[in-house]
């Protein structure tokens, strides 16, 4: 019998994570060799263990989960990213597809569809939910152009996150250890991307791409 695939989860609602792992601990070919709550955590047990695949949400605090893919596929390729997601949207289907991830799996799926798509990643194939496979279509038929925002840096959706919880240039400035200055740039050129000129336009943004709830 070969060996069963060795699986990661990033998740910070509990329930949702424990759901998860007694799922797949009914498996005989899955199992799960450890859990996280935050995209830091979740990278430093891809670390650790170095699984086949890492499971993982991406509204989570700490290292969302785009930024956590980036890190696991480029410090750690042996392991698969399959996203586990509410979200639906090009907004938050195409940075994860961007930042390496495998697959892209709604939650509300099957316990079939959720083995199948484990599996199929871990053999280095794709895997999508429907609604998200023809997102991906669109775009290689050219049929989608660029979205605003879709080009963000990392440190831009740092500070994109930090303004739609509410907090202060000063503040944000104080979290990132940057000058207030240098946030005030951020900002603006947040604001250019996005085209919008206020900060509820900002809030709804972070909301859309999954960085915040509303």
């Amino acid at each position: 019998m070969s060996s069963p695939i060795r699986v990661v989860l990033v998740e910070d609602h509990q329930i949702v994570r424990e759901g998860l792992r007694a799922l797949l601990d009914g498996q005989d070919d899955v199992e799960v060799v450890g859990e996280a709550d935050n995209g830091k955590d979740g990278v430093a047990l891809v670390e650790e263990h170095l699984p086949d695949v890492a499971v993982m949400d991406l509204n989570m605090p700490q290292l969302d989960g785009v930024e956590a893919t980036k890190l696991i596929r480029k410090q750690f390729p042996g392991t698969q990213v399959l996203i586990l997601s509410m979200y639906s949207t090009g907004e938050h289907v195409r940075p994860a597809i961007r930042a390496g991830a495998g697959g892209y799996l709604l939650k509300g799926s099957g316990l079939s569809d959720l083995v199948s798509a484990i599996q199929a990643v871990a053999s280095g194939n794709a895997f999508f939910s429907p609604e998200v496979a023809k997102i991906v279509l669109d775009d290689s038929r050219g049929v989608s152009g660029p979205r605003a925002g879709s080009d963000l840096t990392p440190r831009e959706r740092q500070v994109l996150k930090l303004v739609a919880e509410g907090k202060s240039s000063p503040e944000i400035a104080k979290d990132l250890g940057l000058s207030v200055k240098t946030i005030e740039g951020h900002r603006g050129r947040l604001m250019a991307k996005l085209e919008t000129k206020n900060v509820a336009g900002m809030v709804r943004h972070a909301i859309r791409i999954g960085l915040v709830t509303a």
